[in-house]
């Protein structure tokens, strides 16, 4: 078999199972379960007694789905040029791309700490497992569900980026209100901006936050403002994927009718 052939071979058995390929299915019923393993090995080593006894199992179960995930990643951009024909730079695409960045980070918290000694600090390392958790997103390349709520995050992004802007924007500008008017009476409790922002994000989100609130009438009138105004400001990104939504699967319809006026078989248009 030529070097062509292997590649191509590689690229189908990697690639999403139409039903019609056993290895490919089976790859990725393997890919699917070390995902989910993964998943349940991060909260079973969150009990004390089960990470202690089990250090080693876990240890190696890691190093195991690192090993499986990387090899698929490297094969990812070995085959990128089969996935993407016509681009100058195929390789550099697919690394640039939402699915392969997701990869990386689902195999890049276990090689960080082999980088510098300073890594294996508790708190560096804890939080570079918490990158793990990453890998759930590797699931949406094998589900419909999960890759419509990605295309839909993909088409909202901009104006995603827009409502955030404008929701810290609000956050700040109330931490910075609250804290001109209270922080003369409440100097512990909004000590500065920064501080007074988890007020203001409590505060925005309507979740409440009971040690810290304004006392005086000024601050309370000002607050009563921002948590009315929080209502709005949270429901803009809803409305935004909700409208992302209804356009995609709008999208997919139309594609769907488009398909049936086709002949599955030759190709030509039906009448």
């Amino acid at each position: 078999m030529s070097y062509a052939h292997i590649r191509a071979r590689v690229f189908d058995i990697i690639s999403k199972d139409d039903g019609s390929d056993r290895a490919s299915r089976t790859f990725d019923l393997l890919i699917m379960a070390l995902i989910v393993l993964s998943i349940v090995s991060i909260v079973l080593e969150s009990f004390e007694a089960l990470a202690a006894k089990y250090a080693a199992t876990f240890r190696a179960f890691e190093v195991l789905t690192v090993a499986v995930f990387t090899v698929e990643y490297l094969a990812r951009i070995w085959t990128a040029d089969i996935l993407y024909p016509e681009s100058a730079h195929p390789r550099l695409k697919y690394m640039l791309s939402f699915m392969a960045l997701m990869d990386l980070l689902a195999i890049l918290p276990f090689y960080l700490p082999f980088l510098s000694a300073e890594t294996h600090h508790l708190r560096v390392v804890r939080l570079f497992r918490l990158f793990r958790l990453f890998r759930v997103f590797k699931l949406g390349r094998y589900f419909d569900a999960l890759h419509t709520i990605l295309q839909v995050i993909r088409v909202s992004a901009s104006r995603l980026v827009i409502s955030m802007v404008l929701c810290f924007s609000v956050m700040l500008f109330s931490a910075i209100i609250m804290y001109t008017v209270e922080n003369p009476v409440q100097p512990d409790q909004f000590p500065n901006v920064i501080a007074s922002m988890w007020w203001a994000i409590c505060a925005l989100t309507t979740v409440g936050y009971g040690d810290v609130y304004p006392i005086t009438a000024t601050g309370r009138f000002f607050a009563s403002i921002i948590s009315l105004v929080g209502i709005g400001i949270i429901a803009i990104p809803t409305g935004i994927i909700t409208a992302g939504f209804s356009s995609v699967l709008s999208s997919e319809k139309r594609m769907e009718e488009e398909e049936k006026k086709f002949c599955p078989y030759c190709g030509k248009k039906l009448r």
